[in-house]
């Protein structure tokens, strides 16, 4: 691949992760993922964000610039918007290949480059509004957008041609190759990435979603004529879409969910599984869509992605050792751990000598802010009054998903 040029002086250079590892090695990308930079050259050069050293990325990056005549060595600043090691893995290698770059972050990102990296030479602190003049009409302003999604993340605007590299923020999975533009995607592609960016959002961002809106706000005032990502596509025939996006999904933390359910469950010996068929039923005799999911056979990126976006939530498990069945115990784990907050609720499920899971299911969820349907709990088999209760529990949700009570 090449370089794509965005603006006069201003470059894409992308790596493409697709070796079947997992983000934050935790949540699955089998479509891969992109890593951005950014290339801005006025008089002096300057290279936004970086790549760890995960799949080749930096001999993707090289073999780019390669593409406009460039090279590791050319830059005068590297601005790094945000820490993580997606982002700066192979920075102790760049220095020593360019080791007179002049190095751009916040205050907390400064000692971040020392903990993880251990350099202290050249690097520079920016606050909210410092401005850093390139020459030739390229001027970078800095916003500090906290928590977006680590404490020392930071999002870079250049002034004249209206591009904001927002690093983490409005990002997506999935690789990108040729077609690097919204404008360039069909709409099989853009629905790919509407529901990337949803499971990225969920996955990555979900925690920080007080963050997001905050940070929303305070980028309100600029003249945003394209966003350019440090994953995903970037942004250009219309940005506020993926703006758009972003704030309904951060939205979905206060109560604000589409009106759909999604159902997460787990069986050990099929009495639990037996019962799914009855709810979803029942949830769709009401016309209310249902993501169904099950555990471990799945991961939980998927559930979660589909859970944050959902009014409604049900969970099917056992009880097991007088507690959760564990890999639905996981999943509430995370759940938690993301905010999957506001949401209306039902819990079914079988035991054998004795109950315990509604108890602990509760304990677990007590500070999600969840509204509870009257559980369902049965002994061994689960006779016909149980799938009948099941069935009428599952609409009885979804009546309330529907009439948003």
């Amino acid at each position: 691949m090449k370089a794509v040029k965005m603006s006069e002086g201003i470059y894409r250079v992308g790596a493409n992760i697709k070796n079947g590892d997992m983000f934050e090695g935790m949540w699955p990308i089998p479509d891969g993922v992109s890593l951005n930079c950014y290339v801005v050259a006025g008089d002096k050069t300057a290279l936004i964000d970086m790549v760890d050293d995960w799949n080749d990325a930096p001999g993707q990056i090289r073999e780019q610039l390669n593409s406009i005549s460039m090279g590791i060595e050319d830059f005068d600043y590297l601005i790094l918007n945000h820490m993580e090691p997606d982002h700066i893995g192979w920075l102790q290698e760049f220095v020593t290949i360019n080791p007179k770059v002049q190095i751009v972050t916040t205050t907390k990102g400064v000692d971040l480059v020392k903990a993880f990296c251990g350099i202290t030479k050249n690097v520079m602190a920016v606050k909210s509004g410092d401005t850093l003049d390139l020459g030739n009409g390229k001027i970078l302003s800095f916003t500090e957008v906290p928590n977006v999604h680590w404490p020392e993340t930071m999002v870079t605007y250049e002034v004249n041609s209206g591009i904001l590299f927002s690093c983490d923020a409005f990002g997506s999975y999935g690789e990108v190759n040729e077609a690097v533009f919204d404008d360039e995607l069909s709409q099989e592609q853009n629905d790919f990435y509407d529901r990337e960016s949803l499971r990225y959002y969920a996955n990555i961002i979900a925690t920080f979603s007080i963050f997001v809106l905050k940070a929303i706000d305070k980028l309100a005032g600029l003249n945003i004529k394209m966003i350019a990502p440090s994953h995903g596509i970037v942004w250009r025939e219309n940005p506020g879409v993926i703006v758009e996006r972003y704030k309904q999904y951060a939205e979905f933390m206060n109560g604000k969910g589409l009106p759909e359910i999604t159902l997460i469950w787990g069986s050990m010996y099929g009495y639990t599984e037996k019962v799914v068929n009855s709810v979803v039923k029942g949830i769709r005799s009401e016309s209310v869509p249902v993501h169904v999911h099950r555990v471990p056979e799945e991961n939980a990126s998927w559930a979660l992605a589909d859970a944050w976006k959902s009014a409604g939530l049900v969970f099917g498990m056992p009880t097991y050792e007088y507690k959760m069945f564990p890999p639905i115990a996981g999943v509430v784990d995370v759940f938690e751990d993301k905010r999957v907050w506001n949401k209306k609720v039902f819990r079914f499920g079988s035991f054998g000598w004795s109950g315990g899971a509604q108890k602990d299911f509760l304990e677990k969820t007590k500070k999600l802010k969840w509204e509870f349907v009257e559980p369902l709990e049965w002994q061994g088999e689960a006779d016909e009054e149980a799938h009948k209760i099941a069935f009428e529990r599952g609409a009885e949700l979804a009546r309330m998903i529907k009439n948003g009570d």
